[in-house]
C-alpha cells in the first residue's frame, strides 16, 4: 500500500504554530527559509506536513515541544489524490 502524503494548508499551519492570526501565518510562510508549497490551488498554497515540520522543530523549537503528538488538522490526500 502506497504511503499517504499528508499535506498543510495555512488553516493547518496556524494550530502547528500554535494559533497564530492568518496575517502572521501568511507573514511566515512567505519568509525564505520557509518550505515551498508542494502546490499553489485555487483555495491556497498546501506543503507537505514533514517539511513544515521540520521547520517548526528547525526554527521555533518552542512549538514543536507545544505540539500534540497526533497530527489533528494535518490533512491527506489519499490515493485519488483528493484531501481529506
Amino acid at each position: 500500500m502506497a504511503k499517504k502524503l499528508r499535506l498543510v494548508g495555512s488553516a493547518e499551519i496556524r494550530v502547528l504554530l500554535g494559533g497564530v492570526s492568518r496575517q502572521r501565518a501568511y507573514q511566515i510562510t512567505s519568509r525564505r527559509d520557509f518550505p515551498e508549497p508542494v502546490a499553489m490551488l485555487q483555495m491556497g498554497n498546501v506543503w507537505l506536513a514533514e517539511d513544515v515540520e521540520k521547520w517548526i522543530a528547525e526554527k521555533r523549537p518552542e512549538m514543536d515541544q507545544a505540539r500534540p503528538a497526533d497530527h489533528d488538522g494535518v490533512a491527506a490526500a489519499g490515493s485519488h489524490g483528493m484531501i481529506h
